[in-house]
């Protein structure tokens, strides 16, 4: 089996990782840190040169080269423009590198504490961040990275979902029954809404943000093209006015920076199935990878399933109630 066809790194031994990161002349002192990734392999070490640095392997055959360094681009020019976010290292001219197979790129390493989804202050603060990364990312799209899409999201989740096989066969009439009125829902409200699409960070929640004296944004592994909500209703929580609220306040520093389109609030509950979907058919995917069968266990059990039903029909019922508003009157 080739690099490139072992979904499950098992041929990314400590070795090849101590091999490949001395392949860019830095030469780690300590350990190396697993730190939490299910996609890819990250790694924290400190080197000889006494600065500490993560490594992060990609996993193969998810992205090309060309798409990653897509992403690349993407993030330098975020940097460029003194937006906090990590960028990946310009080592011996390049900033993705190839060891035996293996995709991998260098960071510095930057600590922080966990971002407060119901601080209204680092919503509003967020707000402006996420407004200037949508000024850079409208002046051009990906080319070869690919939109946010209901085919993907859902039809291709779909059938990894019922390729696994871990659906519990006295269970199947029941999850298909809410499953299929939950996809057909969500795919005709996401694609009847028009948007303009454009790069974004793709997966702007709360696990993929550090805070330090303000936000540093890390993770643009999930990069794409899509609609400016995307990177903003994954801040929200709580109950419906609890959500308006960090709405307007969100969009209040947004809006310092760029414009919002109110009518792609119509998108958030479609985009939160799709998010449902597309999580469950990414854990099926992966699950031949014994690291998602350890961190997923629950995958295997009866009762996720059930709860899955009840999930998937509260959402439905949310896709049929009037999207949330402003309350600012944006």
């Amino acid at each position: 089996m080739s690099v490139q066809d072992d979904f499950s790194f098992s041929s990314l031994t400590p070795d090849l990782i101590l091999d490949a990161i001395e392949s860019l002349g830095i030469y780690p002192e300590s350990g190396l840190i697993a730190l939490n990734s299910y996609e890819n392999r990250v790694y924290q070490f400190i080197a000889d040169d006494k600065k500490r640095y993560v490594v992060k392997f990609y996993r193969p055959n998810r992205w090309s080269s060309a798409q990653i360094e897509e992403e690349h681009e993407f993030a330098a020019q975020l940097a460029a423009e003194e937006i906090p976010l990590i960028a990946p290292m310009a080592l011996q001219g390049k900033t993705l590198h190839q060891y035996q197979g293996y995709y991998f790129t260098l960071y510095p390493s930057v600590g922080g504490r966990s971002f407060e989804n119901d601080n209204l202050d680092h919503l509003e603060w967020m707000g402006r961040f996420i407004g200037r990364i949508h000024l850079v990312g409208q002046k051009q799209q990906f080319k070869v990275r690919p939109n946010l899409s209901t085919d993907e999201y859902l039809k291709q989740a779909k059938h990894n979902i019922l390729a696994s096989n871990m659906l519990p066969t006295h269970l199947e009439t029941a999850f298909l029954a809410i499953l299929e009125p939950l996809c057909k829902t969500a795919e005709q409200q996401f694609n009847q809404q028009k948007y303009n699409a454009f790069r974004l960070h793709g997966d702007c929640h709360a696990g993929n943000i550090l805070w330090r004296d303000g936000p540093f944004f890390v993770d643009l592994d999930d990069a794409r093209n899509g609609p400016a909500i995307q990177d903003i209703w994954m801040m929200l929580s709580g109950n419906r006015d609890q959500q308006m609220l960090q709405l307007d306040t969100i969009l209040a520093g947004y809006e310092e920076f760029c414009a919002f389109n109110a009518a792609e609030l119509k998108l958030i509950e479609p985009l939160r199935a799709m998010r449902m979907v597309h999580y469950m058919g990414w854990i099926a995917k992966r699950w031949c990878d014994p690291a998602f069968q350890h961190s997923f266990a629950w995958f295997a059990e009866e009762k996720y399933w059930e709860q899955q039903i009840l999930s998937f029909k509260e959402q439905l019922a949310q896709l049929n109630e009037e999207p949330l508003r402003l309350m600012s009157g944006l």
